[in-house]
């Protein structure tokens, strides 16, 4: 049986670096959670790291303070993953390159997945501020990594299912309306949602395969290539209750924005380049790029049907 890649998982007890431990860990690779000594204090993550330990992680202690300790983390490991938080209340993503510099240093690893996971940066040149941070600080880490001609694989997972599915793509809602739903333009633009559980699965599929090198991997599986009144008239078909919608204009949705707090703005401005713009799906993948469910068709994804069933 071929050897498995040993994994370190930066930003292991995050939103999606969770996902990512249990995919690991599933897949039989030798996982390894780079944990930093400030989250002792949290006992929640400390609980969550435990887990991941008794599930057969080996935690290794390093700091983005301490270069060396970061250097000897990587030299454990043929792959780093790193999902560390790009949200606007926690946006770390500039750390990442200290990361860059360690791997480079290591000289060890044969493929580094940096913290993306959602829209693709490289396509978002145009990109409304302030939402348009997050992608510029992405495509900083992507040069480091280039410059440094570290072996890399970019993901683009577009929507995350709990963010948005349940409740219908509402602004700051995560559980389904109960009688009404707003649905931005004609609510026809098509959107790509993703259950978080399956980016974890497919971000370790793609760590060891040629296929994936040097590329961006969008995860575009078919049955959830949906717009944003379709998802909304699935839950209304699983829920058996009808809602009454409001369809806004890009200009009504806009209005206002201004007179908004920072994480508002950044909500509006990214749910403008996904339900206005389209900026999930009105691209081809060219040459550079590789689709998931293509590349595994083993992997029996989550259809947002299945998804949706848990708000019931």
């Amino acid at each position: 049986m071929e050897e498995r890649s040993r994994i370190l998982i930066v930003g292991a007890t995050g939103y999606i670096g969770r996902r990512i431990v249990k995919a690991s860990i599933a897949l039989a690779h030798p996982t390894f959670i780079l944990f930093r000594k400030e989250v002792v204090s949290d006992v929640e993550k400390v609980e969550m790291l435990l887990s991941f330990k008794k599930d057969g992680a080996k935690l290794v202690e390093a700091s983005f303070d301490d270069h060396g300790s970061l250097v000897d983390a990587v030299k454990q490991v043929d792959v780093v993953i790193s999902a560390i938080a790009g949200n606007h209340m926690r946006h770390q993503i500039l750390q990442q390159l200290k990361l860059v510099e360690a791997i480079k240093e290591a000289g060890n690893i044969k493929r580094f997945v940096p913290s993306e996971f959602g829209m693709d940066p490289g396509l978002m040149e145009h990109a409304m501020a302030p939402g348009n941070i997050v992608f510029i600080d992405k495509l900083k880490v992507r040069e480091a990594i280039e410059a440094a001609a570290i072996p890399h694989t970019y993901i683009s997972a577009n929507i995350f299912a709990g963010y948005l599915v349940g409740g219908l793509a509402q602004l700051g809602r995560v559980m389904p309306p109960s009688d009404k739903v707003f649905l931005y333009g004609d609510g026809n633009v098509k959107a790509i949602w993703v259950d978080e559980d399956d980016i974890g699965i497919y971000t370790i599929k793609a760590i060891d395969d040629p296929r994936t090198l040097n590329k961006t991997m969008y995860i575009r599986p078919p049955l959830n290539i949906l717009s944003q009144k379709e998802v909304v008239e699935k839950w209304e078909q699983l829920s058996g209750k009808r809602l009454n919608k409001t369809y806004i204009s890009v200009d009504d949705f806009l209005v206002g924005m201004e007179d908004q707090s920072y994480g508002e703005k950044i909500g509006i401005s990214h749910f403008y380049q996904i339900f206005y713009r389209g900026d999930l799906y009105n691209f081809e993948i060219g040459p550079n790029g590789v689709e998931a469910s293509e590349l595994y068709p083993e992997v029996k994804y989550t259809t947002m049907d299945s998804f949706m069933e848990r708000y019931l």
